[in-house]
């Protein structure tokens, strides 16, 4: 992954899940991180950062 610092828990589970391919598991935390966005109850790092994630790791690159 090209270089961004991760600084959320969710982030880091996102991108274990994704590298194992875990559909569901990335599905949910996108949504909660939208729903936090959404909300304000985030500053907008963690979904900058879900988003850096989402572009740059390969759906089940572990397998």
């Amino acid at each position: 992954m090209s270089e961004m610092k991760i600084t959320h828990q969710s982030v880091h589970d996102y991108i274990a899940a994704k590298k194992r391919g875990d559909r569901a598991t990335t599905d949910r935390i996108v949504r909660e991180v939208g729903e936090r966005f959404a909300t304000r109850t985030t500053d907008g790092s963690e979904a900058a950062q879900l988003l850096h994630a989402s572009m740059h790791v390969a759906f089940g690159e572990d397998q």
